[in-house]
């Protein structure tokens, strides 16, 4: 019986942990994202590629 509830606290656990991972992976991309601006289309410089 101890197994199982040991197994189940750590279930419990990783399930927190990939959420809290996934919400901070999608505020980094969020961040990420909304540092990029458009500069319209003929702002850029012909030898720059990103």
């Amino acid at each position: 019986m101890l197994i199982y509830m040991l197994a189940t606290a750590m279930t419990v656990a990783m399930l927190i942990a990939t959420v809290f991972g996934l919400h901070q992976e999608a505020q980094r991309v969020r961040a990420k994202a909304n540092t990029k601006r458009f500069e319209g289309f003929g702002s850029r410089k012909p030898y720059r590629r990103f």
